[in-house]
């Protein structure tokens, strides 16, 4: 089938699914396949559970007219991306980095939807499949999109660029994610450079932050917009505030890594003319949600929970700013960082050495790599020796640290904390 006779379809209530767990009706479903599972088995299932095509890749499963038999799914799952983004008469800003993409992703959506019917990637689907399926959640009445893209490998972010065609640019920032993938931070740099260069080869606009030297360097010769020259940082403790343009503004944000991402959100509100009370509106009501740097409040205890991801990057500035904090008992309990293949034990070394000169009331590793380095604090192997530790000596009066990879599951951990 042609994409555009396929758009014909698709466009008639502008719905696409994946999962038949989450079928919509009148949708158009993508029989997506994995290493341990097989779309093309449930196409049936989604007509009987009310879409009104399924597209298919095994012929065995085209059994009726509105099973549509395409060579790949996934690749045609894309390419309707790409066609229905050049439908769309929208400016679209490309999102990437290493720390704090989601997190800026939704800052500017917060600022921007208070003016714009906006989309934005819900999450963090930022990969070649989230990103097509953010694509076509946008309608005719959606004015301004957001895409994050994530990446691990060389050419990803330029594949990704490929299928959304932003209009605008904005790299959060470079940092020692995604090791094993990339090779090392000079590999980081250039992975995620890649939406400098699609920037630059087709005459779009990057968004940069002038403090930051490798933006600077990485983003020559391109047509630029900087944070504006009125920000300014006020302090923290524990939420970030800043100035902007004479304002006050209160952010729901802790820590000052957090600065820039709202820094971003408020210039790009800025150069989409978003109403200055509009801007202070939504980033002082915006709070972080899904384990990303929220503040809970127990009874004896006060938990910044930060378990959606770690690298050692953002593991060094959220040491940092705890360590800042005015709480006097602290406590850190860290979980291993993913993905750094042969610099693993380097990078957990240098970590454990960092969190043991800032001297917290009570240190706890957790983790398979962070059992593999050296030092006298606590360690645990596992999350059930860390839980059975706790469970025995329970922590009482603490301002708490809990960071580590999405993988260790860490918030696990709330329910024996009072």
């Amino acid at each position: 089938m042609e994409i555009n006779t396929l758009y014909n379809l698709y466009s008639q209530h502008y719905l696409v699914d994946t999962d038949t767990r989450k079928i919509r009706k009148s949708t158009v479903f993508f029989a997506l396949k994995g290493d341990n599972f097989n779309g093309n088995k449930f196409a049936k299932k989604a007509l009987e559970l009310g879409a009104n095509f399924a597209i298919v890749d095994e012929k065995e499963y085209k059994t009726s007219a509105n099973i549509i038999l395409v060579d790949n799914v996934l690749k045609t799952l894309q390419k309707l991306a790409n066609y229905h983004r050049k439908q769309l008469k929208l400016p679209i800003i490309g999102l990437t980095g290493s720390n704090g993409k989601t997190t800026t992703k939704e800052l500017i959506n917060t600022v921007l939807s208070a003016q714009y019917n906006t989309t934005a990637t819900i999450g963090n689907l930022n990969n070649h499949i989230g990103v097509p399926l953010t694509l076509l959640s946008m309608t005719p009445e959606t004015e301004i999109g957001i895409i994050e893209m994530g990446a691990n490998h060389q050419k990803e972010i330029d594949f990704l660029c490929n299928i959304c065609e932003p209009d605008f640019g904005y790299i959060t920032n470079f940092g020692k994610a995604h090791l094993e993938g990339f090779g090392s931070i000079e590999g980081v740099i250039k992975g995620k450079s890649e939406l400098y260069n699609y920037i630059k080869n087709n005459d779009k606009i990057a968004f940069i932050n002038i403090e930051d030297k490798i933006q600077v360097e990485k983003s020559k010769n391109l047509k630029l917009i900087p944070f504006s020259e009125t920000l300014k940082f006020v302090g923290v403790n524990p939420f970030v505030k800043l100035s902007y343009n004479s304002t006050t503004i209160q952010s729901n944000l802790i820590g000052s890594y957090n600065y820039t991402n709202i820094a971003a959100a408020i210039t790009i509100g800025n150069y989409f003319k978003v109403s200055l009370i509009d801007i202070k509106n939504a980033i002082e009501e915006y709070e972080s949600t899904n384990n990303r740097s929220q503040i809970i409040k127990k009874e004896s205890n006060q938990i910044i929970l930060d378990a959606y991801n770690a690298n050692p990057s953002s593991m060094l500035v959220a040491l940092e700013n705890f360590k800042s904090l005015k709480d006097k008992y602290k406590t850190i309990i860290l979980g291993d960082m993913f993905e750094l293949g042969s610099s693993s034990l380097i990078e957990h070394q240098v970590i454990v050495d960092l969190a043991t000169e800032l001297d917290f009331d009570n240190i706890y590793f957790v983790g398979e790599n962070f059992h593999k380095t050296k030092t006298n604090k606590h360690q645990f192997k596992t999350y059930d020796d860390l839980f059975l530790f706790i469970k025995n000596n329970p922590l009482e009066h603490q301002s708490i640290l809990i960071k580590g990879s999405r993988g260790m599951r860490l918030e696990r951990i709330l329910k024996l904390i009072n």
